[in-house]
């Protein structure tokens, strides 16, 4: 009897200590019990794989670099990147199906742009006569792997580039796609072939970027690279390794100190290619288990690659759950790298509108 007094008695007044802190906004890092108790960009959480119990505000979006600095190469930025945009948890396929595939984000496209994603993976296959967002065994779709058709994606892109004029959106495609034309075909029923950056521009031997601001004023604000080589010469879309290096995903890329190269990619090191791409995500995404991977490993991760890219900071940062962390998680590895990319400051949250670390 005595003990379950005591256990009450505790109860009560962890309770009391929030009575104060729930009347505002809680900052990063604080106990809290709801998501709307934490400030804007977060929202509460319990990362149990790192042993903490208590719920606390984590964030779930990183600053915007644009909100200080417009005028940089595109190479001279970091966005967050979602790995496997399209396979939401609990969502069922638009063929009816139950999807059996792995599932690897928390919320839609549409949340995730709202969130400050701008980079997306997609892996895109032909299947029921159009072309789909799937998974795949042995390179085919199935009715259990297919999630839904790869234009209602990508037309909620296409709704926040016409909603959003100064924003900047890159789409990294895993290309399974074997119909004629079959990405431009899904790519002018989404709206969005007026907002391609062209290929003609981007540079080829590791020189920088055309500056965002103008690739603003031009309104060539969205990326494509597909991991078909041939799709440039026929459909005008990038071979992603022509322009960027790339390290090894899945549990292949979360060695501690580590940073080897993804197969298809030139090594980390080669600055013919200006764009970096970081993954850090295991192979059987782990919605329990990502809190823990996206907190201090990530950053470690981003420091190794950094190292092994000829002291380059990342531009793309590829996670699953972007949300889930032990306090900063994705969005602050983002921050760190803008800090680094824009400033030298090691959070970007310290860069000032001039471009010097405050």
């Amino acid at each position: 009897m005595l003990q379950r007094l005591v256990f009450l008695l505790i109860v009560l007044l962890i309770q009391s200590s929030f009575l104060f802190e729930i009347s505002s906004a809680l900052q990063e890092g604080k106990t809290c019990i709801l998501n709307d108790n934490c400030d804007a960009g977060l929202h509460c959480e319990t990362c149990l794989a790192n042993n903490n119990l208590r719920p606390r505000c984590s964030r779930t979006q990183p600053i915007n670099p644009i909100s200080k600095v417009k005028g940089l190469p595109f190479n001279k930025y970091a966005w967050l990147t979602t790995h496997n945009s399209f396979a939401r948890l609990g969502q069922v396929s638009k063929t009816g199906s139950v999807i059996l595939a792995p599932t690897n984000q928390q919320d839609s496209v549409t949340s995730q742009l709202a969130n400050g994603v701008r980079g997306f993976m997609l892996d895109m296959y032909d299947f029921e006569n159009d072309i789909w967002l799937c998974h795949s065994f042995d390179g085919t779709c199935f009715n259990f792997t297919a999630f839904q058709p790869a234009v209602n994606v990508l037309r909620e892109i296409q709704v926040f580039l016409e909603n959003n004029k100064d924003e900047v959106v890159t789409i990294i495609i895993e290309d399974y796609v074997k119909s004629p034309k079959g990405l431009t075909k899904v790519f002018n029923a989404a709206g969005l072939q007026k907002f391609m950056f062209p290929v003609t521009r981007m540079p080829k031997i590791g020189g920088d970027w055309p500056t965002l601001d103008h690739m603003i004023q031009q309104n060539q604000r969205l990326l494509f690279f597909t991991s078909d080589r041939s799709k440039e010469a026929t459909e005008g879309i990038a071979y992603q390794w022509k322009y960027m290096v790339e390290n090894q995903y899945g549990n292949g890329g979360l060695k501690v100190g580590a940073c080897p190269n993804r197969a298809q990619s030139a090594p980390m090191s080669d600055k013919s290619k200006s764009l970096v791409l970081v993954n850090h995500f295991p192979d059987a995404p782990d919605l329990v288990v990502a809190c823990r991977q996206n907190s201090a490993p990530l950053l470690e991760s981003i420091k190794a690659c950094y190292r092994a890219a000829g002291q380059r900071w990342p531009n793309f940062i590829a996670v699953d759950f972007y949300k889930r962390s032990d306090g900063g998680g994705a969005p602050q590895a983002v921050d760190v790298s803008n800090g680094n990319l824009i400033c030298g400051c090691d959070n970007f949250a310290a860069c000032k509108a001039n471009g010097e670390c405050g």
